[in-house]
């Protein structure tokens, strides 16, 4: 596997970690604030800088590239694969009437099967229902033990709306699926957040899919502005510090839900994932060290029982966590290197949500405010 990440600010020349080289037919990840990525000129200076065909764009809430954190930048990482290979297909949720469940599994049957190892999904991320995406992609996918990971586009905390494509100019509604091969491929990957639940345990009473209504019989926003005090005029944005512990009837692991937007006519919260009736909820914060502890353990899992030594990380982890470590943000990274090792090739982005399997299962949950790691190699 050869690999080549580059960086680029707003206002600034090409930066590259490794030594710029040609590669053979790669894959080109490319991550970056949504402003430029709606920039056409921006767009054809990526181009003519990574002249390939297969280039992935996907806008963020912040690029990681190496030990650096950035905003208002480009982020490229560009994968050549030497034993291994990969198959990228795209669909777009304004062709299935905003139905994430119907659009996952149409991006299934898409995917040839044929010693298909892993799926990585980058989606859009302010209005796609990403429980409901991973359900379809999960629909048809029997006990193949193929796994699934990726990651929610982000807008930085503006949340105005956000942009992916496969090939083409980024654009609203993309989802992105690509499909890696091959029988020496081995990904391992895991997500932890490092939130501390407080306050009273309460039960959902009425929700829809991923619209939260009441709480305890009360309209849900209203008692969560109760909570948020002074902050509750800062709506949407302050929810990313105050995020909501879910634990579903008849599960045992909580997934943490991530407040999209509101609706005052409603008294409801628009969240990223479902949060389905009669789960006990709870608020939840953080502190930063926290939050770079849970970047640790989440590499640890991440590690645990590969054969090999890992020659890619692709980190996705929560916008809500980067505005918790504010000037510290890197640090989070660093701990993530500090397990997995200090020359394995780090890209990845600050997103709306995170996918992957609860650590040691298969079946893959939308996370919210995690790290999330895929560690690949060939």
């Amino acid at each position: 596997m050869k690999i080549i990440q580059a960086s680029k600010l707003a206002r600034g020349g090409w930066s590259y970690i490794q030594e710029k080289s040609k590669l053979l037919n790669p894959l080109v990840l490319v991550f970056g604030n949504r402003l430029l990525l709606a920039n056409s000129e921006v767009l054809q200076d990526i181009r003519n800088e990574f002249p390939y065909e297969d280039l992935v764009f996907g806008s963020t809430s912040g690029e990681i590239s190496g030990s650096s954190v950035n905003d208002d930048s480009i982020s490229v990482v560009a994968i050549e694969f030497e034993k291994s290979s990969f198959i990228v297909k795209r669909d777009n949720i304004l062709d299935h009437n905003k139905d994430a469940k119907l659009l996952g599994e149409h991006l299934y049957e898409q995917m040839p099967k044929e010693n298909l190892k892993h799926l990585f999904v980058l989606s859009e991320g302010s209005f796609v229902n990403g429980s409901s995406l991973i359900s379809g992609l999960e629909t048809n996918m029997e006990d193949s033990g193929l796994s699934i990971t990726g990651g929610m586009c982000g807008d930085d905390a503006r949340f105005e709306k956000t942009l992916a494509s496969y090939k083409e100019d980024p654009k609203e509604g993309e989802v992105v699926l690509i499909g890696f091969y091959g029988s020496t491929f081995e990904v391992s990957y895991a997500s932890f957040g490092g939130w501390i639940p407080f306050g009273p345990e309460r039960v959902i009473t009425k929700s829809v899919a991923n619209v939260l209504y009441e709480i305890d019989g009360q309209p849900a926003l209203d008692l969560y502005k109760k909570y948020l005090g002074d902050k509750s005029s800062e709506l949407p944005q302050a929810s990313l510090l105050y995020p909501l512990n879910v634990t579903p009837d008849g599960k045992k692991e909580p997934v943490v839900r991530t407040i999209l937007n509101i609706d005052n006519d409603t008294q409801s919260m628009i969240l990223a994932g479902d949060v389905p009736v009669n789960s006990r909820v709870q608020l939840m914060m953080a502190s930063v060290d926290g939050i770079a502890q849970g970047a640790n353990t989440a590499a640890n899992y991440g590690m645990k029982n590969r054969t090999k030594a890992p020659e890619l990380a692709l980190l996705v982890s929560c916008i809500g966590r980067k505005l918790v470590m504010s000037q510290r943000v890197e640090e989070e990274i660093e701990h993530v290197r500090e397990v997995i090792g200090q020359q394995v090739p780090i890209a990845g982005f600050y997103s709306y949500g995170e996918m992957a399997p609860f650590n040691g299962e298969t079946a893959c949950e939308l996370h919210n405010q995690t790290m999330t790691l895929t560690l690949i190699s060939e």
